[in-house]
């Protein structure tokens, strides 16, 4: 079956502010949402991280956290 559509694809980044205002002025990609965790969600191991969402123009979305 071939792929339909992309619902997210992440990536790390060292800088959430310097990643947002990257996306958001130079590549004009709407931020969406912000999510912040304390742990790993499998692990339960503490490791306080942000979750940063951009939608793209064919309503996916490209991730970094």
């Amino acid at each position: 079956m071939p792929v339909q559509g992309l619902h997210h694809v992440a990536y790390r980044c060292k800088d959430a502010k310097e990643t947002v205002d990257f996306y958001t002025k130079y590549l004009k990609l709407p931020f969406k949402l912000a999510l912040a965790e304390n742990l790993v969600p499998s692990t339960k191991e503490w490791s306080p991280h942000i979750h940063i969402f951009f939608q793209m123009q064919d309503g996916s979305y490209v991730a970094f956290f």
